[in-house]
């Protein structure tokens, strides 16, 4: 199903919600400061995407970078159940296991909208001043702003290549070439 606005969103206003079937996808970039008590505004539209029960989101070091991954309930859910279609005691399961749920923090929003980083994830991730959040569709992550930049840089050059070399498969797929 494509990205559809949400029941009640005017044409022409900003979505505070993008849809993509029956999940919340978290979009775009924002920069923002952390306070002296570790504390950052989560976006309005990230902290509506994860409005429910819990008023808050898990956060836990990220397996993929040096940054923190972060979402709701259906982000803990989806590393559930990849950690439970392994069996007991693989040495993968329980890396997963202390790595995500070992590491993960249930951080509650405030009146504000703000949430406050832990201490020992902060200095995983060398998060001390200017962060990025980042939207990665069902999830986002949390970045020093520099350490992104820089891994914005490769990221784009790595998907440049990955799509062109997608391209030229789709072309001999359609010409019937065999690699």
């Amino acid at each position: 199903m494509l990205t559809q606005l949400r029941r009640g969103d005017v044409a022409g206003r900003r979505p505070t919600r993008i849809w993509r079937g029956s999940t919340v996808l978290f979009l775009s970039t924002f920069e923002k400061q952390l306070d002296s008590k570790r504390r950052i505004v989560v976006p309005q539209e990230f902290r509506a995407a994860v409005s429910g029960m819990f008023d808050g989101i898990f956060c836990f070091p990220s397996i993929e970078a040096d940054c923190l991954e972060a979402g709701g309930k259906a982000l803990f859910d989806r590393y559930m159940g990849v950690i439970e279609e392994l069996p007991f005691g693989d040495p993968t399961r329980s890396a997963l296991e202390i790595s995500v749920l070992g590491g993960m923090a249930k951080l509650s929003f405030d009146t504000a909208g703000r949430i406050t980083l832990p201490d020992h994830l902060c200095e995983m991730c060398g998060l001390t001043d200017w962060v990025a959040v980042v939207g990665m569709g069902e999830r986002f992550q949390i970045w020093s702003r520099e350490a992104f930049q820089a891994h914005r840089a490769a990221q784009r050059d790595l998907a440049r290549e990955g799509l062109a070399a997608l391209r030229a498969q789709q072309r001999a797929a359609r010409l019937g070439v065999v690699s």
